[in-house]
């Protein structure tokens, strides 16, 4: 009879995990994440499309795919058997301040840092546990804040407001220093070879078995920190409360309690941050083992290990007590730093091999279950448990209909034709019309002012043609932009893309890719630049690759002004419908290039989803608004820099001859000339006129600009140069071809010069050749 899994729980059902199968980084990843054998699970919901599912472990709710869960042996239980014994209530205490000398951590060389030394800190946390708001709050910085996981993709630092020779770096969100995710690697490399002076370790006090797992391995490192205790306004909000002395004396380090969002205890924890980084206060060195008999097992190996690597460790540079259990792990980065000899290696494998067989657990197994047995005698003496949340209640009945079996992919296609017709027909339009207005009057008003005082022609054509006509109409759509981030990051914010790449999964693995990899897509959606960074998230390198090479086909806002130029004038009344057959083509067209590359460049599987799915929250007005604002002075910036630059070289090109001689007829000019080798291969599209291959060319730099090139070169306007086929040809095109410069450049940072010269030349060629068929079909419906 094969052994009962994961897989056949139904929604409702509860069990004990017995064993966990698999290998690698994932089965690594899976025992971090608190799947290990002894921890109860209950089955909460499955995907609408019936994977993945959805689990609570820990406290916390875990998603995974049913071939993942279809790896770890379970025994069915009627009921939950472990009550997570927690205190009742906690003796008022007064939280000691600075002056602790030593407290619950050590001195570390026994001097303190010199006066004016520059104290470096690490803040490290959990994915969606606060971290780039605390960011924000201790630097002042304006970092983008979103509730999925992976809003921070690269490293970013600051200095603490008002402290001086201080820098704090804010590292990619990971959930262990183990090496599953590119993201992962990052935050541990920072750690171990960039030696931060301190640690800032953010903890979700919501979620906090789950987030101390990571605390525990930080402590491994004997490096000084302190643990920021966030969202605990949610706790006692929900009749929750933590010892914070107690804690403190089990960790071994400071402890604060703090609210982010809300800044409270954030003066505290900068007073504490200084204090141990100037005087070197390491954690207090302590044995997380219990006194059972598979507790002893692992203390003993521990001990073994550290004795024959300690001498290596040291010279590589690398923390005793973090390579110790590292070791016993079977981590290669890390057993390949100790450059170890063959003997050191086999006598490794037999202390390995008894610990094993004295605890009755694998190697990997046996770890995570010495910090997860740890944390929970921790929370045992310190956490007296909160009601359910609120938080928690809402999130329940709202998932109800947004990831209900029949409504989640219902709702999620109306809530994205919602958001076009208000961005592209209602709130965008108007504010649209409004700045139209205002552009007009202006440009009238110095219109008259060069007329009246007789302007050079050519310095006129520049100004009004030029700057207003070009730099102008791209403003124009500046409302158009916002209104579309506005939307994007109230889904953000919200917790609701977490969902949608939960639901989605089953979707995209049919195209060869996880359900995280929505995320990037839907970012694309705003801008293909921040889109190609996110896609660090992906743990899988194949994941990465080919989530990048699709992204582009999510249509930027950047095309917005090309859109909305085109349909004003050729198809007045149908934005709506146009706009979101243009976003349904790019993402259809996405989905065949995806296919196309799941057969050829990438072929395999996509790698598991295991993600955690945060609460839904109350998008921060000042979140939104600073996203706002950011993306607004973006699209300001560009259009009085790169756009304008482009614009003036395009006057100037179409304007002049080689001669450097004004030009009556722009026929005659030097773009004519240089465009004209290339509109033949635009002939076949109906779109071989030079202007039009001009403004293509100029969109390379931003796609913004092809409507201010278009307003040049087309004088009487492009009504009468072209006919309502050839413009939806020519929207179609600029869907699909190549990214502007600063897009390239990403994917080259990313991937190197290959893929991104690669990119441009595939983009294009998909572009022509979709164009080409929709142009047919056009020709012969009309």
């Amino acid at each position: 009879m094969s052994a009962m899994t994961l897989r056949n729980l139904k929604i409702g059902e509860s069990a004990v995990i017995k064993k966990v199968g698999g290998d690698g980084a994932l089965r690594q990843h899976f025992l971090d994440m608190g799947v290990i054998p002894g921890a109860e699970v209950t089955v909460v919901k499955f995907a609408p499309l019936g994977d993945p599912m959805e689990l609570q472990i820990h406290g916390y709710e875990l998603t995974l795919r049913l071939a993942d869960a279809d790896q770890i042996e379970i025994e069915y239980i009627s009921e939950r058997k472990n009550p997570h014994t927690r205190i009742e209530k906690i003796d008022a205490k007064e939280h000691p301040g600075l002056g602790e000398d030593g407290r619950y951590h050590v001195k570390g060389d026994g001097e303190p840092l010199p006066a004016g030394t520059l104290l470096s800190y690490a803040l490290v946390g959990n994915q969606n546990c606060g971290k780039t708001t605390l960011f924000n709050q201790l630097t002042g910085a304006n970092q983008h804040v979103g509730n999925f996981p992976g809003v921070t993709v690269d490293r970013k630092d600051g200095a603490i407001r008002g402290k001086a020779n201080t820098l704090v770096t804010d590292l990619p969100g990971i959930y262990s220093m183990s090496p599953y995710s590119s993201e992962e690697i990052v935050s541990r490399n920072f750690v171990l070879h960039e030696k931060p002076t301190a640690i800032i370790n953010i903890v979700d006090a919501t979620n906090i078995e789950r987030n101390l797992y990571l605390t525990m391995q930080l402590l491994e490192m004997n490096i000084p920190m302190v643990v920021a205790l966030n969202m605990m306004d949610e706790v006692t909000g929900n009749n929750g409360a933590i010892d914070i002395n107690g804690m403190e004396a089990m960790l071994g380090v400071p402890v604060v309690p703090i609210s982010a969002a809300k800044n409270e205890g954030i003066a505290e924890l900068i007073h504490h941050a200084i204090h141990i980084a100037q005087n070197q206060e390491r954690p207090a060195r302590q044995d997380f083992c219990s006194r059972d008999d598979h507790g002893g097992a692992i203390h003993r190996a521990i001990h073994a290990v550290e004795a024959i690597i300690e001498d290596h460790a040291e010279k590589a540079g690398l923390p005793l007590r973090f390579s110790a259990t590292k070791v016993i792990e079977g981590d290669p980065l890390i057993t390949s730093q100790l450059n170890l000899d063959q003997n050191e290696n086999e006598m490794l494998e037999r202390i390995v091999a008894q610990m094993e067989k004295e605890g009755g657990m694998d190697r990997s197994a046996a770890i995570a279950d010495m910090r997860f047995d740890f944390i929970e005698r921790v929370c045992e003496k310190t956490v007296v448990k909160p009601k359910e949340s609120r938080e928690r209640k809402r999130s329940e009945r709202i998932d109800r209909v947004l990831t209900g079996k029949w409504t989640a992919i219902p709702c999620f296609i109306g809530i994205m034709a919602l958001v076009f017709w208000l961005t592209f027909n209602v709130i965008g339009a108007f504010f649209q019309g409004l700045l139209e207005s205002g552009i007009g009057v202006i440009t009238d008003g110095v219109d008259r002012w060069m007329n009246a005082v007789h302007v050079n022609d050519a310095l006129h054509g520049l100004v009004i043609d030029g700057i207003f006509g070009g730099v102008g109409s791209v403003l124009s759509f500046l409302p158009i932009v916002v209104t579309l981030f506005f939307f994007l990051s109230l889904m953000e914010d919200s917790g609701y893309i977490a969902r949608v790449a939960f639901f989605m999964d089953k979707i995209l693995r049919r195209i060869g890719l996880s359900g995280r990899s929505i995320v990037p897509m839907l970012i694309g959606f705003g801008c293909t630049v921040p889109a190609v960074m996110s896609t660090r998230t992906l743990p899988s390198r194949r994941d990465r690759r080919m989530t990048i090479l699709l992204t582009p086909f999510m249509s930027c806002t950047a095309k917005l002004p090309i859109y909305a130029f085109f349909v004003n004038a050729f198809f007045p009344g149908r934005g709506g419908l146009i706009m979101t057959g243009l976003y349904l083509l790019g993402i259809v067209t996405a989905v065949l290039v995806a296919f196309l590359y799941k057969g050829t460049l990438f072929r395999g599987e996509a790698v598991p989803f295991v993600m955690e799915l945060p609460n839904y929250r109350m998008p921060g007005v000042r979140n939104v608004a600073q996203l706002l604002w950011e993306k607004a002075k973006d699209f300001i910036t560009k259009a009085f820099s790169v756009i304008l630059i482009a614009t003036i070289a395009v006057w100037f090109l179409q304007s002049f001859n080689f001669h450097l001689n004004l030009v009556e007829d722009s026929s005659r000019s030097i773009m004519a000339q240089i465009s004209g080798f290339l509109a033949p291969l635009f002939s076949p599209l109906g779109m071989g006129d030079w202007r039009i291959v001009t403004s293509l060319i100029s969109g390379f730099m931003a796609k913004e600009s092809v409507v201010s090139t278009l307003e040049i070169l087309f004088e009487g306007g492009i009504r009468t140069a072209i006919d309502g086929v050839t413009a939806a040809t020519i929207l179609v095109f600029s869907l699909l071809y190549t990214p502007c410069v600063a897009a390239i450049a990403s994917i080259r940072r990313e991937l190197g010069s290959r893929w991104a010269i690669g990119v441009v030349f595939w983009q294009c060629a998909v572009a022509w050749v979709v164009a080409l068929l929709v142009r047919g079909i056009l020709l012969l419906v009309l």
